[in-house]
Order: C-alpha cells, then sequence, then structure tokens
C-alpha cells in the first residue's frame, strides 16, 4: 500500500530526530518512542529507500568531523609538547576524542540492525528490481567500518599528517617504552637502596623517585591504546611512530650491547631481549595488557605475530650492519673473535646484506691495509686471519674471493711478499704459517682446481651463491689450506722454492755453525708441500753443511798426509756452487797472515778430496778476534771486513780513508760506512776528516774484557733478486745468440717456447713469462745486440 508524502515526511522528521540525537549536537535530545523508530524505518523499508538512512547519517557525520571535530583534534598538535607533560597532554587529546566520537558509535549498531532487515528476503510478490537491491545489499559494508574509514580520512589524512602530531606521538611511545622496561626491570627498587640521602631520578619518567610517575604513564598508556583500538585509529595513529620507537630502541639496545665485543656471542641474548621486552610492550600496544577484552581478538593476535617477524628481522638486520661496520677489527682479532663472526654468519642468512658486507669490507681493507704505510708482514697476517675468518663466515669461499682479490693483487706488486711468506713459513716465532705447514697437505693450484668436482658427497652438497665467480670450481674456492692460497697468489712453486733456497743460503752462511737439524725438519715438511724434485738443490746445500764439519773435522785433526800447519785457524763451509744460490760479488784483500792460512786450507783439502779445489769468497764469513790493547782485552766477532781493518791498525796507528780503500780493495763509501763501528766502540778516533788512529787507552784506563758481537750486520750474503733475475735472463741470452746462429730470424712466441723447452728447468734458473722475456729482448735491441723487423728477432751482422 501506497504512503502519502505527509506519512514519509512524519517518518523521516522521527528518523532524523532520533539520529541526530548526539550529545554534542543536541545536549538534551526529545525522547524518541521506539515503536515510533520502527515503524518510520519499516516504512522507508518497505518503499525500497531504507538504505538512505545509513548514507545520510554518515554524512552528518562526517560533516561534524570536518568542521568540529577534526580541526580541534589538529589544533592540539600545533606544538612540540615537552617529555614530562605528554602523558597528561595524550591523556587528554584522546580522551576527548573518544568522548566526541563515541557518542555516534551506538548510531553505528542501529544502523547495522536496520541493515539486517533490509537484507532479509523479499515476498515473491516483489518486483525484480527489489531483488536486484537485495543481492547487492548482501555485501555491503557494516557501518562501523565506514565510519572507522571516515575517521581515519578526516583526522588522520594518509601523507598528510602534521610533523608536529608524528614527533608527539613518537615522543609519548618512546617515554612509555622506557616506562615498561624500567618497571619490567624492577630498576626503581634498585636505585632506591641505601640512598635516601640523594636525590634520585627515576630512570622511567625521569622525575624524583619520590614522585614517581610510572604508573600513572602505563595507565594513561593504555587507556590510550584502548580508546584508539575502539575508534578503530590504533594503527594509523600510533602505526608509524610504535615502529620507529622500536627501531631506534633496537639500534640503541644492539650498539651498546654488542659494540666493541668480539670475543662473546650476543645473537641469543638479543634474541631473549626482543621476545621479552619488546615484543611484549609492542603486545601491550596492540592487545592490552592480559585480561583486556581485545586481548584474545584473533585478528590482533594475528597482526602482533606478523609485525613480530618484521621486529626480529630488523633485529638481524641491526645486528649485521653494526659488525658489518666492525667487520675489519673482528678479523684481525681472529681467533678470539669467532663467536662473533658466527653470529653475524647466522644473521646473513637471514638478511639481504651480504653485498654490502662484501663492498665494505674491501673498502675497509683498501683503505687500512694496502697502501705503502703498511709492512708486507703484517698485510699477510691480516689475509691469514681474514682466510680463516671468512672461511668460517661463509664456507662456500664466495666471500673470501670476493674480499680478497685486491689483497692478492696488491701483494703481487710488493717485492719482499714471497720472502715475507717463506720466512714466515720457516720462523718458530710466526705460528700462523708454521703451524699450516706442519699440517703437510699437497699444495692446491688453481690450475690443479678446474677438473670435475668430486662427488662422492653428493648428498651433502648444495650451490654456490649467486654471486660467486662461474669461471672457478666450488672445489678450489673451500679449500682451506692458506698456504695453497699464498702461492696462487704468484701461481709458481718455482718462485717460492727459489726464494726458500735463498733464504736458507742466508740462514746457514750468517749462523756459522753446522747444527741443521732444525733446518731439516722444515725441509721434509716443504716437501710434502711442493716436492721432493723441486727441493733437491735444497737437499744438496744441506748435505753440503754436513759434510763441511766433517772436512772441518778432518783437517783440524792434522792426521792428513802431508798436512799443511795454518798460523790463523780456519773453518770452512764448503758449498757446491752449482746448488747454491747466486752470492753477492764484494771485493776484499785480506791480510796477508790470513790469505796464507787459507792457502793452507786448500792444500790440506786438495789432498783430501784430490781433483776438486776450494775458491774463497773472502766477504763472507765470521772472524774472531782477540784485540790486546794498553789497557784492556776485547773478544769480538765480526766480519771479515771489520777485522781486515782493525788487524790493519797492527802494522801502524793511523790511516786515511783512501789508502785502506786502495789496500783493501773496498769502496770508500762502503768503507767509511764500517770504520764507523770502530770508532762506536771506542778503539778508532777521526783524528781529521777521513784520517782515523788506534785508541790504545781508555778514558778511565780500565782494564776490561769486552765480549762484542756486531749486530748491525744484517746484509744479506746472497745477491739481490734484481742481481739474480739479471743473472739467469744472462743464462737465457746464451741460449737465445745460439738459436738465431742457427736459424737466423725467430719471432717472439717461437723464442719463449724454445727457452721453455731447453732453458727454463730446474732453480737455478726459473721460469720466464713472455712479457718479460720481450722486455729482455727490446733491451737488447736498444743495446745494439739484437735487430728486431717484421716480426722477428735477429743477430746484427758482423762489422755493421
Amino acid at each position: 500500500m501506497a504512503a502519502s508524502s505527509e506519512e514519509f515526511g512524519a517518518a523521516w522528521k522521527i528518523i532524523e530526530t532520533s539520529f541526530s540525537s548526539s550529545k554534542k549536537l543536541d545536549p538534551a535530545p526529545p525522547v524518541i518512542s521506539p515503536l515510533g523508530l520502527q515503524s518510520a524505518v519499516e516504512l522507508l523499508i518497505n518503499h525500497g529507500i531504507g538504505h538512505i538512512i545509513e548514507e545520510w547519517f554518515l554524512e552528518v557525520m562526517n560533516a561534524d568531523l570536518q568542521q568540529r571535530i577534526a580541526p580541534n583534534f589538529l589544533a592540539y598538535f600545533s606544538s612540540s609538547v615537552p617529555e614530562d607533560e605528554i602523558g597528561n597532554f595524550m591523556s587528554k587529546v584522546i580522551a576527548e576524542l573518544y568522548d566526541n566520537l563515541s557518542a555516534y558509535i551506538p548510531k553505528l549498531g542501529q544502523l547495522d540492525e536496520i541493515s539486517m532487515c533490509i537484507s532479509l528476503p523479499t515476498p515473491s510478490s516483489m518486483d525484480g528490481l527489489n531483488t536486484v537491491l537485495y543481492n547487492e545489499k548482501k555485501s555491503r559494508q557494516p557501518a562501523m567500518e565506514r565510519a572507522q574509514s571516515i575517521f581515519k580520512a578526516m583526522l588522520l589524512p594518509q601523507y598528510q599528517i602534521p610533523e608536529s602530531l608524528y614527533a608527539n606521538v613518537q615522543k609519548f611511545y618512546s617515554l612509555t617504552m622506557r616506562v615498561h622496561h624500567t618497571t619490567d626491570e624492577a630498576d626503581i627498587k634498585a636505585n632506591n637502596e641505601d640512598r635516601d640521602d640523594e636525590c634520585i631520578r627515576c630512570t622511567g619518567c625521569c622525575c624524583d623517585t619520590d614522585n614517581c610517575q610510572c604508573q600513572t604513564l602505563l595507565h594513561i598508556f593504555h587507556q590510550v591504546n584502548q580508546q584508539l583500538y575502539e575508534l578503530g585509529l590504533l594503527e594509523r595513529f600510533a602505526g608509524e611512530a610504535v615502529t620507529s620507537v622500536i627501531h631506534e630502541k633496537i639500534q640503541d639496545y644492539v650498539q651498546h650491547t654488542c659494540k666493541g665485543n668480539f670475543e662473546s656471542s650476543y645473537l641469543s641474548c638479543l634474541e631473549t631481549w626482543l621476545e621479552t621486552k619488546v615484543v611484549g610492550w609492542l603486545s601491550e600496544v596492540y592487545r592490552g595488557s592480559e585480561g583486556c577484552e581485545r586481548y584474545n581478538d584473533p585478528n590482533t593476535a594475528t597482526s602482533v605475530e606478523a609485525y613480530k617477524s618484521r621486529l626480529y628481522y630488523l633485529l638481524y638486520e641491526t645486528y649485521t650492519v653494526v659488525r658489518i661496520d666492525q667487520l675489519f677489527n673482528i678479523i684481525i682479532e681472529y681467533p678470539e673473535s669467532e663467536p662473533a663472526i658466527v653470529d653475524l654468519r647466522c644473521c646473513l642468512e637471514k638478511t639481504n646484506l651480504r653485498s654490502q658486507l662484501v663492498t665494505s669490507l674491501k673498502t675497509a681493507l683498501e683503505t687500512r691495509l694496502l697502501h705503502p704505510g703498511v709492512n708486507t708482514a703484517d698485510i699477510l697476517t691480516a689475509y691469514i686471519s681474514g682466510i680463516r675468518a671468512l672461511r668460517v663466515l661463509d664456507p662456500t669461499g664466495v666471500i673470501l674471493e670476493l674480499v680478497c682479490e685486491p689483497v692478492r693483487k696488491y701483494l703481487r706488486t710488493r717485492d719482499d711478499t714471497v720472502r715475507c711468506i717463506v720466512s714466515s713459513l720457516t720462523d718458530d716465532s710466526s705460528s700462523d704459517l708454521a703451524d699450516e705447514l706442519v699440517r703437510g697437505e699437497p699444495l692446491l693450484l688453481d690450475d690443479s682446481c678446474q677438473g670435475e668436482e668430486d662427488m662422492a658427497n653428493w648428498e651433502t652438497w648444495y650451490p654456490d651463491p649467486v654471486d660467486a665467480d662461474p669461471t672457478k670450481t666450488s672445489k678450489s674456492r673451500r679449500s682451506s689450506d692458506i698456504i695453497s692460497m699464498l702461492v696462487n697468489i704468484y701461481g709458481s712453486k718455482e718462485l717460492f722454492v727459489n726464494e726458500y733456497r735463498t733464504l736458507l743460503a742466508d740462514r746457514i752462511l750468517s749462523q756459522f755453525n753446522y747444527d741443521t737439524e732444525k733446518e731439516i725438519r722444515y725441509l721434509e715438511l716443504l716437501k710434502l708441500r711442493f716436492g721432493e724434485a723441486q727441493l733437491h738443490y735444497c737437499e744438496v746445500m744441506l748435505k753440503d753443511v754436513a759434510d763441511s764439519k766433517r772436512i772441518n773435522s778432518l783437517i783440524h785433526n792434522g792426521e792428513l798426509q802431508g798436512h799443511q800447519s795454518m798460523d790463523i785457524p780456519v773453518n770452512a763451509m764448503i758449498l757446491s756452487a752449482q746448488f747454491w744460490p747466486t752470492f753477492r760479488e764484494d771485493k776484499l784483500e785480506l791480510p796477508a797472515g790470513i790469505k796464507s792460512s787459507l792457502d793452507a786450507y786448500t792444500k790440506n783439502f786438495e789432498t783430501l778430496k784430490g781433483n776438486r779445489t776450494l775458491c774463497w769468497k773472502p766477504h763472507l764469513g765470521l772472524v774472531s778476534l782477540e784485540i790486546e790493547l794498553k789497557d784492556r782485552k776485547v773478544h769480538i766477532s765480526c766480519s771479515p771486513v771489520h777485522a781486515t781493518i782493525i788487524m790493519h791498525f797492527q802494522e801502524k796507528s793511523k790511516w786515511t780513508v783512501d789508502e785502506l780503500s786502495v789496500i783493501m780493495h773496498v769502496p770508500v763509501s762502503v768503507l767509511r760506512h764500517k770504520m764507523a763501528f770502530w770508532q762506536s766502540q771506542g778503539l778508532l778516533k777521526e783524528e781529521s776528516a777521513d784520517t782515523f788512529i788506534l785508541i790504545e787507552e781508555g778514558k778511565g784506563g780500565r782494564h776490561d774484557i769486552h765480549m762484542i758481537d756486531i749486530e748491525e750486520e744484517t746484509e744479506s750474503a746472497m745477491a739481490s733478486s734484481h742481481d739474480q733475475r739479471e743473472e739467469e735472463l744472462q743464462v737465457f741470452w746464451s741460449y737465445i745468440v745460439g738459436m738465431l746462429t742457427n736459424l737466423e730470424t725467430l719471432p717472439l712466441e717461437k723464442i719463449h717456447t724454445m727457452l721453455k723447452v731447453f732453458a727454463m728447468q730446474g732453480p737455478s734458473t726459473g721460469e720466464c713469462s713472455i712479457q718479460e722475456l720481450k722486455h729482455f729482448l727490446d733491451r737488447k735491441v736498444k743495446e745494439q745486440h739484437l735487430i728486431y723487423a717484421g716480426g722477428v728477432y735477429r743477430l746484427p751482422k758482423p762489422g755493421s
């Protein structure tokens, strides 16, 4: 039955009066009969226009929000509020907002009841239009949800929240988090004990302990969260601030707890702290305290759990960033810092900071390690620590490969790298490489690792990370042998064997004794690494030492037939020239008495060995002297040069440097430097420029006996590496001359190939790269010993 316009007007008047009865709009709303409201609503529903009630009400509420509630609410946040007032401020503002909006909440429930009536099945007599309306209303959004969307849009417009509002909200939640942690940890009680005579401030609210506001702030905290939750504004109002506060808290806590300490594992402690303190506070923000109505809300619990997973990621990320900044120091302190490495490895598996770690560590190495101010030995020590630490951090070896490649390239540019490595291998005080040598594993060179992977352990195999170099096999990366990695810096065993020969020769000739037990032990360990063939020359060198001991014993026993007596006792180190490295060649003319004793020793040796003789190196060795002066005796061990200088002062007490230089065949500059030692010992005095006299009596007239050992003589007995290489290249030159004499012209590649077959055999020559050979041949062209034309080399014709 159709209703008249008067009936529609009366019904709408009843609805409008009832739903406009907000106490904010009408402090004394008229009493409306429920029966009248129900009849009015049924009238509109029966005529298919019941849905306009909700639309009208939400429009009215929206206008009230826009004109009155939102401006008043945002006006409170026009400026920053001090921290000691923020609790009361937030309590007042949110309570007023809740009071304004809560008046609409009962009406929204009534609207949902009306919507339920609209959604009931229509009688069969209704036309098709009403059926379509019914199907559309089935999926309508509840009025409360629509209202909450309006609250958010009007009060907290997205991307337009005032900066001061965000700052005050963050200040409030930062304060309540601190208070929450303080009350949990019972810091207030601890601070109050036995300190009644002092003014103590609470660590939570920062007030005097007699006027602590922590419990009040916690009450305000729960009240504000509950009111915002009921209005549907909690996430929009507090979400960003809560996230920021938690981020800041995690970063501060991780920095304060872990920075600078690498010897303890902190990850499990941090996870416990996050679960009990941070997640506990977060749960109180979104779920309220236990017993609260929303505490068991499954939707809220799900949101907290999802948020918790992000917090754990943030914790791992923060810890990883802190450790990445400290990684250089962590590596230097390895193995004491292994707990920090293990924690970092766990975090890297859960974060996406691998590339940041690689970039940061490479930068740290280049700025703090790879520059001329750092000794090669220190670079090698750091490199070895890096190998060990990064093997723990990344067992695949990919991070080590990426990070340490600049270190390897830099070490190749240093002339003393090989010597430092070999010295460390055979130095008792250097435990890192000495321990590796004792392990006795064979060398694993890069070119030996390119074969097929060992699939015996295929069940435990896992692929390399995506940042791995595809040209290298995982087997070569995962090799934990440090010595192999050091040798692979150059990729040549011969280089290290030759350096060891030089080092061994230096040690034998500087110690001047026949005890080679330790050297034999090192040699046997090196054989396991480099092979016996490579170290055959070193075996001969040690055998020469043993033979020298035996020959000296036979000569000094005087049992040889035709034994030649020696005025000065001589003990010789008899060396097989072709097996020893090149010696440093210095000229020195020895005094006649010493020369006669050396000649007698040579005669005795020839008697013992038949067809062999000796070629003396007079500048090498050690001389034991007893110097008798008027008031004292001095016992001293010194070099032949020093001994020759002081022995000449037996002939006369005054010499010029030029006179000694002529008679000793030693350059003036070298001689002046050597004489400075005797000056420092008070035996010589420079009377005038380059003129020295012997001092027979000391100033105190004492009759002391001094035992002096010269420690300044650290110069190697071997030729420099440059001089040795030049000698090796001269050996190649003799082969090259022979080739070009027979074949007339040859290109560079052919010369290099033929040298590899005929000349590059054994430690006496070593290898020569094609670039080094080209440089050598170009130098010969400049010296006019070769002619280069048309891409081939030839010898110049005689007389040209």
